[in-house]
C-alpha cells in the first residue's frame, strides 16, 4: 500500500492545518459517513504523533501516515490525496494496489 499526496493537497495541509516540516499527518478510519470501500465508515485526517505506523510517505519533510490498526479499511488499495478546488478541501481516491 502507498500514500500519494499531491502538491496542491500538501499546500492545503500547510495552510489549513498549519503543517510544517517535521510534522505528522495521520489518515484514520472514523465511524460514520461512507466511502467507496466501506459503507458507514469514512476517512479522517489529523495532525498527530504516530503510535504504530502501518504505512507512510514523507514529502517536503512531513510524514503522512496510516496506523497499522487502520490498514484494514484500505482493502488492498493505495490512497491518493488530491485537492478539490471547488470544495477547497482534500479529496481521497482509492486505487487498487498493483
Amino acid at each position: 500500500m502507498n500514500i500519494q499526496v499531491g502538491e496542491k493537497a500538501r499546500a492545503w495541509f500547510k495552510n489549513e492545518m498549519d503543517v510544517n516540516q517535521g510534522d505528522y499527518v495521520r489518515f484514520f478510519v472514523r465511524y460514520g459517513g461512507s466511502s467507496p470501500l466501506h459503507e458507514g465508515f469514512s476517512l479522517g485526517v489529523s495532525k498527530d504523533e504516530p503510535m504504530e505506523i502501518g504505512v507512510k510517505s514523507e514529502l517536503d519533510g512531513v510524514v503522512y501516515f496510516i496506523e497499522q490498526k487502520d490498514l484494514w479499511y484500505f482493502d488492498g488499495h493505495d490512497l491518493r490525496v488530491n485537492y478539490n478546488e471547488k470544495l477547497d478541501e482534500p479529496e481521497y481516491e482509492y486505487v487498487k494496489s498493483s
